[in-house]
Order: C-alpha cells, then sequence, then structure tokens
C-alpha cells in the first residue's frame, strides 16, 4: 500500500474504487505558412467559423451550469479574436498557430495574478484553447470513452468541460496532480458533492491502470491498492459519514440556536445565481458574500444598470432570505478584457475594490442603483470592500446617499433603510473599528486578505504557503477585536472568509463573539449542526483562554482538543 497526503482540502467525503486515469493528450500544430492574401483571409475564416462552434457548443453547456458562461466570454473576447487575426496578417501564420499562441498569451497573464482564484481561472482559459484547437484540427477526443464502470477519476488536472461531459453516475470521486482549492473543477466537485483532491502531487507516480483507491477528501488522506481490511474499515467510516451528512441536510432547515439558546446565522457565500439555486436547496440562512465581480469578468463590456439589476433581483426573489451583495472587487490582479489596467507592481496593494470605485464613480454609480432597485424585490445589504480610512467611508456612504436622492426623485421603489456595511480586511481597517462602527450598519470579516495583510504573506506564493495561516495569534486577536468594536457599537459581525466554515474555527468564533457565520454553501449544514452542538458560554470561556495563546501551533491544538 502506497499512501498520500494532500494538505489544503476543500470538501468532504469518502471515495473507494478503481482508478480511472485520465489519458494525456499532446497535439502538434502543422507550421503552414499563410503567404498570399487569399490564404490570409481563409486562415481567418477558418478561426472566426471555429470560434462560433465552440460558443455555440459552450453556450449549451452554459444552460445547465453558469461557470460556462465565463467560457463564452473568453472565446467572444474582441481582444481575442484580435490579437489571433493580427497574428495571422502580420506573421503569416496559420490560424492554429495565431490561435495556440494567443491563447497562451491570455493564459498567462491571469497565471501571473497573484489572487488565486483568478490564477486559476488561468485553466479556463486553457480549456477553450483546447476546445478551439481541436474544432480547428477537427478533432473531437472524448477523454472518458473507456469509462465504464463507477471509479475514482485520476488526471493531471481537469478543465470545466471535462467534468460537465461526464457521466456522474460514473464518478466516485477526483483526484488531480495539479490544480488549487478554489479552481472551477473543485468548485464544481464541491456543488455536486463528489470528494475531490486537487493539487496532490505525485500521485500519477503512485497509481497505474489497475490500481484501487482509498480517498478521504476531508482528511486529505490517498491510500494506493490498500489491503482489503483496511479498505474495508474506511467502506464502514464512509457509511457513517454519508448517514451524518444526511443527517445534517434533513436539519438545515431548522434554527441555529446553541444549546443555551445563542441565535446564529450560517449563510452561504456565492458568486451566480446557479450558487443561489444550490444555497436554496441547502436551506441557508442567507447570503453573507454575494461577489458581484464575476459579473463583469465573465461579460464583454461593463454590465449596464438593468443587466444588474436583473441579476440582483432574481438572486432575492429565488433565495427569499437575505443577501449581502459585496460592491466591485476588481482592479489590480484582477483585469478585464474590455478595460485598461494600468501595469502595478504590487497589485494586492494596488487600485483594487473601494479605491477603483471611488476613481470610477459611474461604474460605482450604476452598480449602487442596480443594487437599490432590487432591494425593493427583498432584503437586501450593501456590502464595501478594502476600505482603509474614514475619508473613504464618507465618500461611498454620499454617494449612496446621491443615488437614492436620484431614484427618489424619478419615483423608483427601493429599501430606504437598506444597511451599509463594510468588509474588515486590513489592519488599517481594524486599528479604527471603532471609528469605522460608528458609521457602518455592520462588519463582515474577511479573513483571506485579513491574514493576508496581517502577516505580510502572500497567500498565492507556493514558496511561503506555510505562513498563510489564519490561525497566528495576531490574526485571531484581530478578529477579537473586530467583533468587540462591532459589539460596542451594537451591529452585528459576521464572516465571510472560509476560515467560518472549519469546524476548529467555528468553536472560536461562537466563542469570540461572531453573530453570523459565512460560507460555501456545500459546508452551511454541517457547520449549522456544530453550532446546535455547542454552549455559547462554555466557548466564550475557552475563546478568552485561546487569545492568551502565543503560538498558532498551540491554538489548534487548543482546538482540536
Amino acid at each position: 500500500m502506497k499512501e498520500l497526503i494532500v494538505s489544503k482540502v476543500f470538501s468532504h467525503g469518502i471515495a473507494i474504487g478503481p482508478v480511472f486515469l485520465v489519458p494525456e493528450e499532446y497535439t502538434t500544430v502543422s507550421d503552414a505558412k499563410a503567404e498570399t492574401e487569399a490564404k490570409i483571409e481563409s486562415e481567418i475564416q477558418r478561426f472566426e467559423t471555429a470560434a462560433e462552434k465552440v460558443a455555440q457548443d459552450l453556450s449549451l453547456l452554459a444552460q445547465n451550469n453558469k461557470i460556462f458562461a465565463g467560457h463564452v466570454s473568453i472565446i467572444k473576447d474582441f481582444t481575442l479574436h484580435d490579437a489571433v487575426k493580427h497574428k495571422i496578417r502580420e506573421q503569416h501564420i496559420n490560424a492554429e498557430q495565431a490561435s495556440e499562441a494567443s491563447i497562451e498569451e491570455l493564459r498567462c497573464i491571469f497565471q501571473s495574478m497573484d489572487d488565486p482564484y483568478m490564477k486559476e481561472r488561468a485553466a479556463d482559459i486553457t480549456d477553450v484553447g483546447d476546445q478551439l484547437l481541436a474544432c480547428l484540427q477537427n478533432r473531437c477526443a472524448d477523454k472518458f470513452a473507456a469509462l465504464k464502470t463507477p471509479s475514482v477519476i485520476i488526471a493531471r488536472n481537469l478543465v470545466p468541460s471535462d467534468t460537465a461531459r461526464l457521466n456522474q453516475d460514473l464518478v466516485l470521486g477526483f483526484i488531480t496532480e495539479e490544480g488549487g482549492v478554489t479552481s472551477h473543477v473543485s468548485i464544481m466537485a464541491k456543488s455536486l458533492n463528489i470528494p475531490a483532491l486537487v493539487g496532490a502531487t505525485g500521485i500519477l507516480d503512485l497509481v497505474k491502470e489497475d490500481s484501487h483507491v482509498v480517498m478521504d477528501a476531508g482528511t486529505g488522506e490517498i491510500y494506493v491498492d490498500p489491503e482489503p481490511d483496511f479498505a474495508k474499515n474506511f467502506s464502514a467510516k464512509k457509511k457513517k459519514l454519508e448517514e451524518e451528512n444526511a443527517a445534517y441536510l434533513a436539519d438545515a432547515g431548522l434554527p441555529t440556536v446553541t444549546k443555551d439558546n445563542r441565535q446564529l446565522k450560517v449563510y452561504a457565500n456565492v458568486g451566480s445565481l446557479k450558487d443561489i439555486e444550490q444555497a436554496v436547496s441547502l436551506r441557508v440562512d442567507g447570503v453573507g458574500l454575494f461577489r458581484t465581480e464575476f459579473l463583469y469578468m465573465e461579460n464583454s463590456h461593463f454590465p449596464t444598470e438593468e443587466e444588474q439589476f436583473e441579476v440582483y433581483r432574481k438572486a432575492v426573489e429565488t433565495l427569499g432570505h437575505e443577501i449581502i451583495i459585496r460592491t466591485l472587487d476588481i482592479g489590480g490582479d484582477k483585469e478585464l478584457s474590455y478595460f485598461q489596467f494600468k501595469p502595478e507592481q504590487n497589485p494586492f496593494l494596488g487600485l483594487r475594490a473601494i479605491r477603483f470605485c471611488l476613481k470610477n464613480p459611474d461604474i460605482f454609480r450604476t452598480q449602487i442603483r442596480a443594487i437599490l432597485r432590487a432591494s425593493h424585490y427583498g432584503p437586501l445589504r450593501i456590502m464595501l470592500p478594502m476600505l482603509i480610512s474614514l475619508e473613504e467611508a464618507e465618500s461611498a456612504l454620499e454617494l449612496i446617499r446621491q443615488v437614492k436622492q436620484e431614484l427618489t426623485r424619478e419615483q423608483i421603489p427601493f429599501d430606504d433603510k437598506i444597511q451599509v456595511g463594510m468588509m474588515m480586511e486590513t489592519p488599517a481597517a481594524v486599528f479604527c473599528a471603532d471609528e469605522f462602527a460608528q458609521m457602518m450598519d455592520f462588519f463582515s470579516i474577511g479573513t483571506n486578505d485579513l491574514t493576508q495583510y496581517t502577516l505580510a504573506v502572500d497567500r498565492g506564493n507556493q514558496e511561503i504557503r506555510d505562513l498563510y495561516d489564519p490561525f497566528y495569534p495576531a490574526v485571531i486577536r484581530a478578529i477579537s477585536h473586530i467583533i468587540k468594536a462591532g459589539h460596542k457599537a451594537g451591529i452585528e459581525v459576521g464572516m465571510c472568509g472560509e476560515f467560518a466554515g472549519d469546524r476548529r474555527s467555528t468553536k472560536l468564533l461562537l466563542g469570540l463573539g461572531l453573530d453570523e457565520f459565512s460560507m460555501s454553501a456545500s459546508d452551511t449544514p454541517r457547520i449549522k449542526a456544530a453550532l446546535r452542538s455547542m454552549n455559547y458560554n462554555d466557548e466564550q470561556k475557552h475563546a478568552q483562554e485561546i487569545l492568551q495563546l502565543r503560538h498558532a501551533k498551540e491554538i489548534k491544538s487548543a482546538l482540536d482538543n
């Protein structure tokens, strides 16, 4: 038996079964030249025909999975089309060469970004490029043609179009050598409730086509060709876990109340209407983070007021519960195909989020108008990201006030009492928490950036990834300070970082007094059950003890115990 442990996990579940190794495909591109004007125009026409065919195929996939709406925008992106046609005309190369080079340029832009989510979008660009190249070469290779029995899928990497075309009845789990927990394959696996481990370095060296594996997605354990008794023990563990998950889901609609009657909110983080639909099925109490940047990034233009309004309105009507909409968090390392950002040496410290919005008030105003209009159809709250100063907060609140006046004059209905809060994700916000609490209706702690900025650790840097740890005392104490400042001013404090979905941190956050826990929708039933089993007064005492600890290792150990 061979063993492999994956350090970063993002899903739950156990899979036991035979391996299906996804074949790796290597294609060669012809170096034929387009020398004459007639040949140049012919190659451009070949590209446009192939791009249109791929766009049609992706549009069909997008009807069932909104992830592919972004793929459609990639293949239709005018900058991609211009780049390909320019290369054909100026370099006299064929459509395949020009497409391959242009896709690679676009992929490198995303691959160089610091944000892990944006870095993972490079895989989506590769996916689109592979489909375009296959269409140009009249290929339609099915990687899973030989998959006939339920298996654990093992690959170097998987792209969304791979998983979308899979027969889910034949998939026991996913393991990939490459990829990250924010990749679309990870997101899709989680939404489908399929155990998955990504970034399992070395897995392809351990397995063969006739191998069997046992994988525990919750602990990161992978065992290749285990002894029968060992696999039998995991089968019993798998059955117990499935029974527990079924019980969590059955109770998901119950109020989230601790043993000593503290009422709590367990919300979901979402980025699309598809995510909203999943959240509904899991009986979430609301949405603590609606990431609106996807409306912008999966588009060929800045979305209009009407386009945004329709999405926000449909979201709140579909959910039937409160939704906290984060205003546009774009800029720096999150680029748009239709807007030219200036190059930045430190994008995470650059023009992003509220900084971008205040420098582009027309774009900001359009979004605020759409959110306010949608607030007439259900409970919405506005959340401002990346604030570091009272001046920024005052400017944003003034713009919102002006938009309210515009809508009133235009006799357009909206919720005049809509709450406006802020993300607490910078040391500056932590130090000024008392002052911010006097201006805002609520706080939401963004632990991803708060950890990065507090520890001065680039969360996308693999060389120092072990230093990126929200259990460091400095981060825990910052969280405690934010909650105390919010409660002192009488406002609610929530958390929309995935830290809220870790059972160890859930226990600590309850003790620190957190009011609202927001995480991936698939984690909500389990966290609700955990909170119902806890005693707030007991955890308060434990939290005060943990705040005195001096090392992250000690904090984790105390929470484990």
